[in-house]
């Protein structure tokens, strides 16, 4: 059963428009049942669709000779006889790991400019890197991306049918001053939520035993074509890596510190961080300042984008009340709520020296926005370093995030 994602509507809507919709994000995350759901509507309201994938060899092998391959596979559609031509008969053609194309770019600018409007096309490439590579700016104007995640705490709410949570946690959001009667039922739920992550398969999994095979299937199946097919030729190092990365969340990232300790030059330490990104397992957040070549030139913080693949690399699923990190945990989650509010060119953190940081600076307008400070309980911030922040920038007011509701505070599930 197909359980609708956030993401689901705004891909719809785009389905009228000439330019191409690209479905990316980390493998296993859904896009394939995305595509599938969306290909469905389509189809049951009567518009032209296929659905093919490039992982069927003959598929690949035919379109790699030439892209009019494959209409053998899809209807062909009619082609405009000239550029202002209206839509005649438009064909839906979804195409599932598109990446796996030899020149996917090439693919589909020819189609797109022989087929015009006749020819939409959906795809999804589970592994950002190519997509990166290959998608040359000749398909600028061409293609619009989609990231599809892993689940978001509402979205893993909503897989796990806890519909009554799934509503308690939208008043919470939305009603200023709400008490949720279902306060220590939903936070187990959220506790669980930081330990195992939300790839779609771990999540509907009740085992935890089971939800931990399955994020060590992720680690070295599916991650390991990430590492395979961008070229890494010490897949070792990569994953030290990794675990290094893991213990070090919402940590400030250090080039000449991680070469030294995983034994590589600079270069290797900057692909494997570009490969990491580029496949959606984490985010470099840059520092905050009004000079921009500060700004350009600063060490960055990292956030994994899910904890279930952030706690396998560290091998650590502890209960949360009994983590060591919890302060980790709940300052990357946070960033992952913002992410879903912002644009990630908008979140930033403000650090002048080790005891005077604020973690997330979103900057909603030129020079005004929020400012965030994550914190297990209220009682430990310091006010100080909120003071000292906002002389320096009086138009972005400092809320502080708790884990522990406070009336002091913004409770983190109130984000």
């Amino acid at each position: 059963m197909y359980i609708h994602r956030t993401l689901h509507d705004e891909v719809k809507n785009h389905l009228k428009r000439k330019e191409y919709t690209i479905i990316t994000g980390p493998r296993q995350c859904g896009k394939t049942s995305l595509m599938q759901a969306l290909f469905g509507e389509l189809q049951s309201s009567g518009e032209s669709v296929s659905f093919i994938t490039f992982e069927d060899r003959d598929i690949l092998t035919a379109i790699n000779n030439h892209p009019e391959e494959v209409f053998s596979f899809s209807l062909r559609p009619e082609k405009p006889t000239n550029l202002k031509e209206l839509v005649k008969h438009r064909h839906f053609l979804f195409i599932d790991e598109v990446q796996h194309a030899s020149d996917p770019s090439n693919f589909l600018k020819y189609l797109y400019d022989v087929y015009g409007e006749n020819l939409k096309i959906v795809a999804s490439g589970s592994s950002a890197f190519y997509i990166d590579r290959k998608f040359t700016d000749s398909l600028a104007g061409r293609k619009r991306v989609f990231e599809l995640k892993t689940l978001s705490f509402t979205e893993y709410l909503k897989f796990k049918e806890k519909i009554s949570f799934y509503k308690e946690l939208d008043l919470i959001r939305n009603q200023s001053g709400y008490v949720s009667s279902h306060m220590r039922a939903l936070m187990e739920e959220f506790n669980n939520y930081l330990v195992y992550g939300g790839y779609p398969e771990v999540v509907l999994e009740k085992d935890n035993g089971e939800k931990i095979n399955l994020l060590k299937e992720i680690k070295n199946s599916f991650l390991k074509r990430d590492v395979d097919e961008s070229g890494i030729s010490n897949p070792d190092k990569f994953y030290n890596l990794l675990a290094l990365l893991a213990g070090q969340a919402g940590n400030l990232v250090n080039r000449n510190e991680l070469s030294n300790t995983i034994g590589v030059d600079h270069k290797t330490t900057d692909k494997y961080l570009y490969v990491l990104q580029n496949c959606f397992h984490l985010d470099l957040v840059k520092p905050f300042y009004s000079n921009l070549r500060k700004e350009l030139t600063k060490m960055p913080k990292i956030y994994f984008k899910d904890f279930g693949l952030r706690n396998m690399a560290l091998n650590r699923f502890f209960e949360f009340r009994s983590r060591e990190d919890q302060g980790a945990l709940l300052e990357n989650y946070i960033y992952l709520r913002l992410i879903e509010l912002y644009d990630t060119d908008q979140i930033k953190f403000w650090r002048i020296s080790e005891t005077k940081e604020i973690d997330f600076i979103v900057t909603t307008s030129f020079g005004e926005g929020v400012a965030y400070e994550a914190k297990m309980k209220c009682k430990s911030a310091k006010k100080g370093v909120s003071k000292s922040f906002q002389e320096h920038y009086p138009n972005y007011p400092v809320k502080i995030i708790s884990f522990e509701s406070d009336s002091e505070c913004k409770w983190v599930l109130s984000l």
